[in-house]
């Protein structure tokens, strides 16, 4: 039975989503039609009363879908402004705010307000980085109601004994509906009688053709059986009636819905990977504050003063500007992506299609275009390719068949026999109507047709026609050859269903008897037109003898007033929905089709590679028991690369069987699987630790493009429910877009490393300068109000250029990353970040610190221990030249100190800055055609310049003006820093497996 309908939306329990995972069961298509009739206690003819069905559908609710449940944009906004880096940010503005308010009970009116100055910064940052990345998600996951837009607004019911419109929310189990050609089906419906019932189940199952259905049940499985309708499928031809067994959330699309919205939230690898960064950066600042606390406090400061080391500590340990820099790198590569026709519908998703490594695709609509078309044609006894269309679907003079013999009476037949038509023949843009099938003949036909298929058509005039129904397997129609007067049968279907009503075959334009070698021929070719996974369909013709079918002769269909056997066969036309090009090799074909249409699309492109050897799990095993624990090399798990396995030997998998053969194939289809399959083959990857990417267009996707690392849906083919699900959609549908995605994630991800390094490098000496100020007495290097300008300001744009940064040369190359070990921040960035490139910063500010002390007087060894003095105001200092030096003159100088160890640290991040455009290429390499990070250095340049020298700025920010020789003094560490880092790569190019690279290749 269907599941339970629960209105009122609770969070799935284990035991829910377990049940839901099971998939959707019902028995009520298999028992006795007279005795489902009477469990229902309905009537075929009259249908339920009114009073019997107002009565159900107030005991049973409404047939609707329970909707999901909305996000609180408050919830959001309250993330975005709170969460990951930016609850640092707060921590470090309230302690900011703490601090001034210590120093400002202790000092009154004449405390610094540097603490003060850098709350507000603090909270001004968090509040429109958080502001900013709010409206970029609020845009992406404004939901659309892809389920309720898949209900049909309208159902035909039979009540009282008549048939009647009601809005399908009132239908109820054990109403009588009958559906037609053009409309959806109301609900899960088990046919009682139909007439050449045609339903389109590729969004709820991913069969790519539309499936006939009559009131014959063909499988226990209720998504298999030909008595089966299923809610919200489009009607695609023919009539039935049919009686209501589930509605609403007991319905095959209510049993994905749930379970689709009972999976999936969890976060994403990059935000993982940002989580870890913040713990890191964390416990590093507080870690180091405290240490620096307790270190003030045994060198005697008082308590209060320690505490305000403590806070200035971790202002100087936390990357203020590594949220703007995350938020900008994740945005710009958006923006690039939907310029690829890439839709990102959250951003921290860019990221993980990099990291992807295992693609689970749909086929219909995913790896192939949706799109029937006619690719083989046998005729004159002879497979051949048939006439391909151009790009652009616009004809050529060429054709590749004379429209002579047999090959002329096989186009005849398929350009006559046909229900398909074209709207808008003469717009630029005609519209062909039919089934995919037709329309696929359609179109080869008015290919190769001179004056297209409608004028060709006029020459043959439609007498009467029989359609196409599943009993039948045929279609048949009768035409007037207006160039002879004479009148012509016309059939196709079926390939062996039509043989069997001809007695001769039309071989090079001469009709020979279908014998025995006949018969042979047409087999093998039938056989291998299956085996590249093809619908094919036969033709068949007969002239009829004008003086038994006059001129004017009244043909009749409802009997057949005219001859359907002896006929001639003319040949076979195949077709496929072709493969999409640019498909990756890490993909694993998860797909409703047949095994042996999803075996060949696989090798056509190239999941299969050609030529391989092929385990098939598609049927029962002699050697295997149902529970049994299966392992690769041994039974049907043969020691091959490839594998196709059926979706009903999957359901009677172990766990372990499966992870057997996701563990150890390389090239894996799964056929006829439902969605709780795909689900749980998505966890089975996921289970073994790789980022899963899933694509998929229907709603038998939803579920597990929810449930995937990122889900991409098509925009063009796919439904409102899959893009809903989703986190990436296709615009154009092209799968090649998924290679171009997979770059940019892995770019992403190469960038936000560079950044990061870039910004961690300056840590080292914005934070020494504090250890010397504690430990070595020193009179403070640079404030904390320095470090903000350069985090805040200097830093920024350079740190956002990177975002730009182009590709390294291996980028394609890589395995995909490694979530386990490939860490956005590792052990070797942060010692590359602090041991080594920063130390070299530190050496740099300090050179240019006491180049600058040693210049008024106090040299290295007289500023030893001098932190006492020099904070006294009621005391005189002598330096080393015997000078004295007021408070406010020693207070000026510290000042200048301040503005040179700031221009020391901007002028190496240039050099940072460089070498961070590559981890592994050289930067002559690598080029310089970043130019907003070429733009950067100057930018930052004029930036310190304008603090530096510009009246009341410097003053507010406590430095002042320096002496260009001391400036000069960063330059050659800046050079050291590249000439070190171009050494080292070198050293990880030349010798990939050596100590270097292990120790340094961040």
């Amino acid at each position: 039975m269907g599941l339970p309908c629960k209105k009122k939306k609770k969070a799935a329990t284990a035991a829910n989503l377990e049940e839901l995972k099971k998939g959707f069961s019902t028995d009520m298509h298999t028992i006795p039609l007279e005795e489902l009739i009477s469990k229902l206690n309905t009537d075929v003819k009259n249908g339920l009363t009114s009073t019997e069905a107002s009565a159900l559908l107030a005991q049973n609710g409404p047939n609707s879908l329970t909707p999901p449940d909305k996000k609180s944009m408050f919830r959001l906004f309250l993330k975005n402004i709170f969460g990951g880096f930016n609850s640092l940010l707060w921590v470090a503005g309230i302690m900011s705010f703490i601090g001034y308010a210590i120093e400002t009970s202790q000092e009154g009116s004449n405390a610094s307000k540097d603490n003060l100055f850098m709350g507000i910064v603090f909270i001004v940052v968090v509040n429109v980085t958080g502001t900013f990345s709010f409206y970029m998600d609020r845009k992406s996951i404004i939901l659309m109601d892809g389920f309720a837009n898949m209900v049909p607004p309208m159902a035909h019911v039979i009540r009282d004994g008549e048939e009647r419109d009601i809005p399908v929310a009132e239908v109820v189990v054990g109403d009588i509906v009958t559906i037609a050609g053009g409309d959806k089906v109301p609900a899960d419906v088990r046919v009682i009688d139909a007439r050449g019932l045609k339903v389109d189940n590729s969004s709820m199952t991913g069969e790519s053709e539309p499936q006939s259905r009559n009131n014959q049940c063909t499988s226990s499985n209720p998504l298999e059986s030909k008595n089966m309708a299923l809610f919200s499928t489009n009607v695609v031809e023919g009539t039935a009636k049919g009686i209501v067994i589930l509605t609403g959330d007991k319905t095959a699309m209510g049993t994905i819905a749930a379970l689709t919205q009972s999976v999936g939230g969890e976060p994403t690898p990059i935000a993982k990977e940002i989580h870890r960064f913040v713990m890191i950066s964390a416990i590093i600042a507080v870690c180091v504050g405290l240490l620096f606390a307790v270190l003030a406090y045994l060198y005697g400061n008082s308590p209060i003063k320690s505490a305000l080391y403590f806070i200035g500590m971790i202002v100087a340990n936390v990357p203020e500007g590594i949220v703007c820099t995350v938020t900008a790198v994740l945005t710009l590569t958006a923006k690039k992506m939907e310029r690829k026709h890439c839709l990102v519908k959250r951003l921290e998703c860019v990221e993980t299609l990099g990291s992807t490594s295992t693609i689970c695709s749909d086929k219909t609509g995913t790896l192939t275009q949706n799109k029937m078309t006619v690719t083989h044609i046998w005729c004159n006894g002879m497979i051949d390719l048939t006439e391909v269309l151009p790009p652009g679907e616009k004809k050529t003079g060429q054709r590749k068949h004379q429209m002579v013999g047999s090959y002329e009476a096989l186009i005849r037949c398929a350009s006559n026999c046909s229900r398909a038509n074209i709207r808008k023949a003469d717009s630029a843009n005609p519209e062909f109507t039919g089934d995919a099938s037709e329309l696929a003949l359609m179109k080869y036909c008015d290919l190769v047709h001179d004056s297209g298929i409608l004028a060709y058509r006029e020459k043959f005039p439609k007498e009467t026609e029989i359609p196409f129904n599943s009993t039948n397997k045929y279609q048949v129609s009768v035409h007037r050859d207006q160039k002879n007067g004479k009148y012509i049968v016309q059939m196709k279907g079926a390939p062996e269903k039509i043989l069997t009503m001809c007695d001769t075959i039309s071989i090079n334009g001469k009709n020979r008897p279908l014998d025995a070698d006949v018969k042979k021929d047409f087999q093998s070719a039938y056989e291998a037109l299956g085996g590249y996974g093809e619908r094919v369909f036969g033709f068949a013709d007969l002239e009829l003898d004008s003086s038994e079918f006059p001129e004017g002769f009244k043909f009749t269909s409802d009997p057949p007033n005219f001859p359907l056997s002896n006929l001639r066969f003319v040949g076979l036309l195949s077709m496929i929905d072709p493969p999409r090009p640019g498909v990756p090799r890490a993909v694993v074909m998860v797909t409703g089709d047949h095994p042996i249409t999803a075996r060949a699309i696989a090798e056509q492109v190239r999941i299969i590679a050609e030529g391989e050897e092929v385990a098939e799990i598609v049927e029962e095993y002699a050697g295997f028991k149902e529970g049994e624990d299966e392992k690769y090399g041994e039974g049907r798990l043969k020691k091959t690369r490839a594998v196709v396995v059926h979706g009903e030997q999957l359901k009677k998998m172990t766990a372990v069987t499966l992870k057997e053969i996701l563990s150890n194939y390389e090239d894996v289809v799964f056929a006829r699987t439902s969605p709780a399959q795909k689900l749980q083959i998505v966890e089975g990857y996921q289970q073994l630790g790789q980022i899963v990417a899933v694509t998929g267009d229907g709603v038998n996707d939803a579920p597990a493009l929810r449930k995937a690392d990122i889900g991409i849906a098509m925009g063009i083919a796919g439904t409102d429910v899959s893009k809903q699900a989703a986190d990436m959609i296709l615009l154009d549908d092209d799968f090649s877009s998924i290679v171009t995605g997979v770059e940019e994630g892995r770019i992403i991800f190469d960038n936000l490393k560079k950044s990061i390094s870039y910004v961690l490098t300056s840590n080292v000496p914005e934070i020494t300068p504090f250890a010397s100020h504690i430990i070595l007495g020193y009179p403070l290097p640079m404030s904390i109000i320095a470090i903000l300008m350069i985090d805040l300001g200097t830093d920024l744009w350079p740190a956002i250029s990177l975002a730009y940064e182009p590709a390294e040369s291996d980028i394609m190359k890589r395995t995909p990353r490694d979530a386990r070990y490939d860490r956005l921040v590792n052990h070797r960035l942060v010692v590359y970040a602090y041991l080594q490139i920063g130390c070299i910063q530190m050496c740099a500010g300090f050179c240019g610190y006491f180049a600058n002390m040693s210049y008024h007087g106090f040299f290295p060894s007289k500023l030893y221990m001098i932190r006492e003095e020099w904070d006294n105001q009621a005391m005189m200092v002598v330096d080393s030249w015997g000078q004295e030096w007021t408070y406010d003159a020693r207070k000026m100088l510290e000042k200048c100190c301040h503005g040179v160890f700031f221009v020391s640290i901007v002028v190496v991040q240039w050099a940072d800055l460089l070498v961070a455009k590559t981890r592994k290429n050289s930067i002559v390499t690598q080029g310089f055609g970043n130019n907003s990070l070429n733009y950067s250095i100057p930018f930052t340049a004029l930036l310190a310049c304008l603090l530096m020298n510009t009246p009341f700025i410097n003053e507010s920010l406590g430095v002042t003006r320096i002496h260009i020789d001391i400036l000069v003094m960063a330059i050659p560490f800046g050079l050291f820093i590249i000439m070190y880092d171009e050494i080292r790569c070198f050293f990880i190019r030349r010798y990939p497996t050596g100590w270097v690279y292990k120790e340094t290749y961040y």
